[in-house]
């Protein structure tokens, strides 16, 4: 295992089934695929969400840089697990970072997520971090499931 890893643990106020639609329904992700500051321009969402299909999208950000992200899901176990690479859309899955999200239904209803990146360092606080990044897109996706329900 690296020592370039970090782990972001949140819980929802939604149930299980519409956190994990949210990771992968493209019209949901493009309103939070992307840290403060930065769009997603839902055109450039897609999501072919079996082991082995690959994800990308297009984050913007406030100067027009256009960030082009994707990769290959690994592990699709719905409504539990996504396990994906994560970088460039053209990145080989042996050098890019994997993403893991492990999905939780709480007994109230809400659902706890660990979410998991190996291959990044984390830097909490630091600009441009990617944690930091994926924190903001955490408090995107938390109004976004307030407006899917």
């Amino acid at each position: 295992m690296t020592d370039r890893q970090f782990t972001i643990t949140r819980t929802f106020d939604a149930p299980r089934a519409l956190v994990w639609r949210a990771w992968t329904d493209p019209t949901i992700a493009a309103h939070w695929w992307h840290p403060h500051d930065v769009t997603t321009d839902p055109a450039s969402v897609h999501v072919d969400l079996r082991v082995g299909g690959r994800y990308g999208y297009v984050m913007t950000g406030p100067d027009g840089t256009e960030y082009p992200t994707g990769g290959t899901y690994l592990e699709v176990r719905e409504p539990e697990r996504l396990r994906c690479s994560w970088g460039f859309p053209d990145d080989p899955v042996d050098a890019a970072p994997i993403l893991t999200i492990d999905l939780v239904e709480t007994a109230d209803g809400r659902t706890e997520m660990t979410f998991h990146v190996a291959g990044v360092d984390a830097r909490v606080g630091a600009d441009d971090s990617v944690h930091d990044g994926w924190s903001q897109a955490f408090e995107h996706l938390d109004v976004a499931l307030a407006g899917a329900r």
